[in-house]
């Protein structure tokens, strides 16, 4: 599976990475900033240039008088950037449009969570074998597959709001297919355009969320993503205790149709805007978004710039992933999402009652405590997103998911050599609720801020895709061995998880860059490597 802040005007530190102990096909030189960020950052701009005319050609009286009044005019400069951040307090409007985009995230969870609660009322009513139920189960990732690797084109073409409307549409059709399903045929159609839906959706609501934020609250908002996919499914685990497997259908049409409304009242990305070369209506999108008041030149001016060099290159293909300036924030992406599905995240979603049956605790009272502390741990992991960090969110994070697959695992050892029979519930029960906890504070949204973040427009939509593509391969693989990983050895299925959560810890700590507090222009201009 897969919130306001303070406004921070402390200046950041440049990106961070290293590749020690890595051998990688290029240089990962040191990042650097651009002229025009450092001279933002530092308080200095433009103007220094007459003054050191000044001083070279005239007394240094005249050249003391000079510094003063440059440094006036940049004083009042730095304050007016501050007024860009801020945009006079309004963020109604990228808060409106936050809360309409995740809605498509909680159409996301509860696609994931639906097919839990409804699995003894369809293969009852369908009468499905249980091998037929698990391709129900499974052939959503197919869907979601087919949805990632389109996903990235259809944001870029169509724009991201349309891209959200042909989602939520799709996903509305899929609903319905399953309510009105008499057999396996039906519901297994219902449930691919399910997956579709949420291939597509997976990919643009974060990147959607990252082009409309201000900086000092783009991870937090972008954590809302997560947030509301835990809060889908698990609206889909309570509710579906107490509804028919038909009538649990109505919980996920409503996020459909709260996206389809909500599209009509919010703003269209401005930086697509910008990129497909709509001025008139990226200046109104800005200018919406960041408030009537705000001064938003230059931010716009930014956000030009930015375009202008990347439509100078030639038109990305994906060969271009391979090369040295794309392939640092690739293997970031790619890694970031195969050592979250390596960590054993699905297998835990669609076996959670298994699991805990399997260790003597109960499924029903285990998955309703995982339901209770994910949405507030997922919230406190929004709150954090821009004060501590992102790599210390996932550092911390994959600790626990390294603690928390031991515990179980060590569980499942107890019980093969019948060792302290009368602590291994317990111990299961402390090391499942301990992963999902360190996963909805980190690994769950984190991976997916990121890429968010780190590709540059031009490469968004072909390695966003890509990126997507492998979270929804490694769900379906880490799904579908499950099974035959705890028939092989249940011990070592969750020791297998453990050592992958530890060898993320040292991926993050190598490879991963902090991209807290930077716009996304910033962002590309620090990842910029020497080739």
């Amino acid at each position: 599976m897969a919130a306001t802040f303070p406004l921070s005007t402390a200046p950041t530190l440049p990106l961070r990475h290293s590749a020690a102990g890595f051998s990688l096909p290029f240089r990962l030189g040191r990042p650097r900033r651009g002229q025009c960020a450092d001279a933002r950052r530092d308080g200095r701009c433009a103007r220094r240039l007459p003054v050191a005319a000044a001083g070279a050609t005239c007394g240094p009286a005249r050249a003391r008088r000079a510094t003063v009044v440059a440094a006036a005019q940049c004083q009042a400069t730095a304050r007016e950037g501050i007024q860009d951040s801020a945009g006079e307090g309004s963020l109604r409007m990228v808060l409106l449009s936050t809360a309409v985009a995740v809605c498509g995230s909680f159409e996301f969870g509860t696609c994931v969570g639906y097919s839990a609660p409804a699995q003894a009322g369809i293969v009852s009513d369908i009468g499905l074998s249980n091998s037929e139920y698990g391709v129900f189960g499974s052939v959503l990732t197919i869907g979601a597959m087919i949805g990632a690797l389109t996903s990235g084109r259809l944001a870029d073409s169509l724009g991201r709001k349309m891209t959200m409307r042909l989602a939520a549409i799709v996903g509305i059709f899929g609903w319905l297919t399953i309510y009105l399903a008499q057999g396996a045929t039906m519901l297994y159609l219902g449930r691919i355009l399910l997956g579709y839906c949420t291939g597509v959706l997976s990919y643009v609501v974060p990147v959607f969320i990252s082009e409309i934020a201000p900086k000092d609250l783009r991870g937090g908002l972008a954590t809302t993503n997560q947030l509301f996919i835990c809060s889908g499914c698990s609206a889909a685990y309570i509710i579906g205790a107490l509804l028919s497997w038909r009538s649990l259908v109505l919980v996920g049409l409503v996020p459909c149709a709260f996206l389809l409304a909500g599209l009509i009242f919010i703003p269209e990305s401005p930086r697509w805007l910008a990129n497909i070369g709509r001025e008139k209506e990226f200046l109104a999108s800005l200018q919406n978004l960041r408030g009537e008041k705000a001064d938003i030149s230059r931010e716009a001016t930014e956000i030009r710039e930015y375009i202008d060099s990347v439509h100078s290159l030639p038109k990305a293909k994906i060969q271009d992933l391979f090369h040295s300036k794309n392939m640092y924030a690739v293997i970031v992406g790619v890694g970031l999402m195969v050592f979250q599905q390596l960590g054993g995240i699905n297998a835990l979603g669609f076996y959670t009652s298994y699991i805990f049956s399997s260790a003597g605790f109960s499924g029903k009272l285990g998955t309703t405590l995982i339901g209770i502390i994910q949405i507030p741990i997922t919230l406190f992991g929004a709150l954090l997103m821009d004060r501590s960090g992102r790599r210390a969110l996932l550092l911390v994070s994959s600790s626990g998911t390294f603690v928390g697959c031991f515990l179980t695992g060590l569980s499942f050892y107890f019980k093969a050599q019948g060792l302290y029979t009368e602590l291994i519930p317990t111990l299961a029960l402390y090391g499942i609720l301990a992963y999902y906890a360190a996963y909805s504070i980190g690994m769950g949204p984190v991976p997916w801020v990121i890429m968010s973040e780190i590709f540059s427009i031009d490469m968004k939509a072909i390695a966003g895709s890509l990126v997507t593509l492998v979270s929804w391969i490694g769900s379906f693989a880490i799904s579908y061995s499950f099974s035959f990983l705890m028939d092989w050895s249940s011990a070592g299925t969750f020791f297998l998880f453990s050592a992958a959560s530890l060898v993320t810890v040292l991926f993050v700590a190598r490879l991963v860059p902090e991209t807290k507090g930077r716009t996304l222009e910033e962002i590309q201009e620090s990842l910029n490597v020497s080739t």
